[in-house]
């Protein structure tokens, strides 16, 4: 009877303590123990598992960031590219066709495409000649192909001395050349080897780089100040045709790109262009044809 009234007294003591007491007491009874635990454990394990997931929500997330970061960074290179590889009408031969010959009409630009098919008008004199302060293959002679236009000129400046001040010392051979001393190479070549060889070697008047200032032979000492192949595989040609572009100069007749210049491979002759277009040359190892080939006009 006194078992029966103290449980009795228990029961109301427990529902009377609430929560708390009671699953601290429940706690220490053997079975109910090892379900709450088991309960804990599931609890734990869930918590875990949603950790996880969440986890890989956050992995999957950020490579979808990562991908799409890397697809607008590729579409913002695109658009620069697309950029870069646009030029001002300005750049572009005007061309008349005259005797059958077709005839840019705006010689002073600087990108002028003078070739076999574009030709200078047998007046053009470019106004703003001068010579450069860089070392002659025929020293101080103030002659005719001793002269570039001004720009080309200061390029030239710059890209001589910096060319010294890495060991290579250079020599200019051959510059301006007007109309008329064209017409007179051409025919000398004629004589010694035919027109249709003379043609693969030097230009029709007219169609000669050399009339738009902009072009000047190089040499070096170790090729006896000579225009030759070799110089193409010197330590002076190789470094020219490496760093010519940073100064706006391009190897205009480039070794393997003959059936696109109509010319044969002359390693000495250095076309200025300007900066920007002779980076996108070098860089894209094109010619001048194929530049205005890809080049969009704006």
């Amino acid at each position: 009877m006194k078992k029966l009234l103290l449980l009795g007294m228990m029961g109301f003591v427990l529902v009377a303590s609430g929560c708390t007491r009671l699953d601290a007491f429940t706690g220490k009874i053997p079975f109910l123990k090892e379900d709450n635990n088991g309960q804990k454990i599931q609890q734990e394990q869930n918590n875990g598992q949603a950790v996880v997931e969440e986890k890989e929500d956050l992995t999957e997330a950020g490579n979808e960031n990562e991908t799409t970061s890397s697809l607008n960074d590729q579409q913002q290179q695109d658009e620069n590219n697309e950029d870069i590889l646009t030029l001002d009408g300005i750049y572009f031969n005007e061309i008349k066709e005259m005797n059958g010959h077709n005839i840019i009409q705006n010689p002073e630009n600087t990108l002028a495409l003078v070739n076999k098919q574009y030709g200078l008008p047998s007046t053009f004199l470019p106004k703003d000649l001068t010579r450069p302060n860089v070392s002659f293959s025929f020293g101080n002679q103030k002659i005719e192909k001793s002269y570039l236009r001004q720009e080309a000129a200061v390029a030239l400046e710059k890209m001589f001395l910096n060319a010294k001040s890495a060991g290579i010392e250079l020599f200019a051979v051959s510059g301006y050349r007007s109309y008329a001393y064209q017409d007179q190479l051409f025919k000398a070549e004629v004589q010694k080897v035919g027109e249709k060889k003379a043609l693969e070697a030097v230009a029709y008047p007219g169609q000669s780089e050399h009339q738009t200032g902009l072009s000047m032979d190089i040499s070096s000492r170790n090729e006896g100040l000579l225009l030759t192949e070799k110089f193409g595989t010197s330590k002076e040609g190789m470094w020219l045709a490496e760093n010519a572009h940073q100064f706006g100069f391009i190897l205009r007749y480039p070794e393997g790109k003959e059936a696109i210049t109509g010319y044969q491979y002359e390693p000495w002759h250095f076309r200025y262009v300007g900066v920007q277009a002779a980076t996108i040359i070098y860089e894209k190892n094109w010619t001048l044809e194929e530049y205005f080939n890809t080049v969009k006009k704006i």
